[in-house]
């Protein structure tokens, strides 16, 4: 059934969803109505636009999509992931693509493939950055706010090294990003770039505008005195073999004070483990327990580690008051984020659902979820990082649906 699911913008006839000030553009159909091309295009308008985003559900069939972009969108304009569930001007949606675009009139973009994760060529990269970002300040030197978006293939295990070898070319600009999912499958994640489904591949979108933002990453996790060390791992597949030289799913299963065999998804959700990094704790999520009791990470992991255990503090009244910060100054028009899947999880188990769509509705965030996140130079887990986008220097926004705050 093409209308199965909700659209957001997405039939023929609907505006599209315009955040104050008309800084971004948004419009979300079902992953598998048989016209999504066109109905995303139908939805968003004309614009013009210096870039398309798209955010695609799993469920949707993505060659064909792909192929039907053409049709529709110019091959240069648009580009994309798969998710482990969107974001929608509803909140936290599925089965969805969900499409940002941004208008011309406030941004300029400039994006590059990096089209083999295995093979990165930092100095190039580096080059093709600092060029990008010459280019970007040439074409529209009195705009003076930037920032740098990142989608990567979230199963190549890759995106440690990748942001490290980002950072140099991106210099003082703050990114963000995500890795491409594939719902709870983990089976296949894609990239889109040129109307073609990519993957082992990332693109960096460069935007300049005459919007102030602020990059943003925040998580709800609170450090206990539990730690351990890490005594036997595979770094280059992210499995922990032994932890405290004790089976690493036995020694983590001790520390909680469960049996190995109530390890879940939900359970690595709800009780993470973080690491400190430059004064800040990072959480270093665990994705699963293979069948030999080792533990699969989503992010870097080596022997020596120290990890400690986190808990969660309530994730809708942290949410709600992190995101209502960002309007210290002045409300921002729109929030695009990328927000870990262990996220979604625990809010599905505690079922804060529905509470955590509504605080996402009301501070204008869209986005997915993601198998991580980038967050400058780090690869980052069970966090939210994004870019809240302001309206232009002197103007207003106009009246939205967000909340009073103190």
């Amino acid at each position: 059934m093409d209308d199965a699911c909700g659209i957001d913008g997405g039939l023929p006839g609907l505006s599209p969803q315009v955040a104050p000030a008309g800084i971004l553009v948004t419009a979300s159909v079902c992953a598998t109505a048989s016209d999504a091309a066109a109905r995303l295009s139908e939805s968003l308008g004309d614009g013009p636009f210096s870039r398309v985003v798209l955010f695609v559900s799993p469920e949707a069939d993505l060659a064909q999509f792909c192929a039907d972009l053409g049709q529709y969108f110019p091959p240069d304009l648009v580009i994309g992931c798969t998710t482990a569930g969107e974001i929608s001007r509803n909140g936290y949606t599925e089965g969805e693509i969900v499409a940002v675009g941004f208008p011309a009139a406030h941004f300029r973009t400039d994006c590059l493939l990096v089209p083999d994760l295995t093979r990165i060529e930092a100095q190039d990269l580096i080059g093709q950055l600092i060029r990008a970002r010459v280019g970007l300040q040439q074409d529209h030197p009195g705009w003076d706010h930037e920032f740098a978006f990142m989608m990567v293939d979230g199963l190549s295990t890759l995106e440690d090294d990748l942001a490290a070898a980002v950072a140099p070319g991106l210099g003082p600009v703050p990114l963000f990003g995500g890795s491409a999912a594939d719902g709870v499958r983990f089976g296949q994640t894609h990239v889109i770039w040129q109307g073609q489904a990519v993957s082992n591949a990332a693109i960096v979108m460069l935007v300049r505008s005459d919007c102030r933002v602020k990059v943003f990453n925040l998580d709800h996790l609170v450090p206990t005195d539990r730690r351990m060390v890490v005594t036997q791992a595979d770094p280059a597949r992210r499995i922990v073999r032994q932890i405290n030289a004790e089976p690493a799913a036995q020694e983590y299963a001790r520390l909680l004070g469960k049996d190995p065999g109530q390890l879940t998804t939900f359970t690595f959700a709800a009780h993470p483990v973080v690491v400190r990094v430059g004064g800040r704790h990072h959480v270093r999520a665990i994705q699963r327990m293979d069948a030999n009791g080792d533990l699969v990470f989503f992010s870097a992991i080596d022997e020596g580690l120290v990890l400690t255990l986190a808990e969660p503090q309530d994730m809708v009244a942290h949410l709600d008051r992190e995101l209502s910060r960002l309007s210290d100054h002045g409300p921002p028009a729109a929030i695009l984020a990328c927000d870990c899947i262990l996220r979604r999880m625990e809010a599905l188990e505690k079922q804060m659902s529905g509470a955590i769509s509504t605080v996402l509705r009301d501070h204008n965030v869209v986005g997915f979820s993601t198998y991580g996140e980038q967050w400058n130079s780090m690869h980052v887990n069970q966090t939210m990082t994004g870019v809240a986008i302001y309206p232009p220097d002197g103007a207003m926004p106009e009246p939205s649906c967000q909340n009073p705050h103190d």
